[in-house]
């Protein structure tokens, strides 16, 4: 820390690992950023798979009720 000559040792060092801790709570704040990220792309994903599933699960019951209509009782 050159720019502040006055800081003892001891300061310096706790502002260093203070700098330090500072950059990785910032990387993790951006890992994190980017994995929600990827999180929020899959569940919209998943979401419209569900949907469509669901869709045809539908057709096949309307198809399968209109099968059994048929079958003489």
């Amino acid at each position: 820390m050159q720019d502040f000559p006055h800081y003892s040792g001891a300061m310096e060092s706790e502002l260093s690992a203070l700098e330090d801790r500072i950059r990785r709570a910032a990387d993790l704040c951006q890992r994190l950023r980017a994995e929600n990220n990827d999180l929020r792309q899959r569940i919209a994903q998943l979401q419209s798979e569900n949907k469509h599933l669901s869709e045809k699960i539908l057709g096949a019951r309307d198809r399968l009720e209109g099968l059994l209509r048929q079958i003489p009782e």
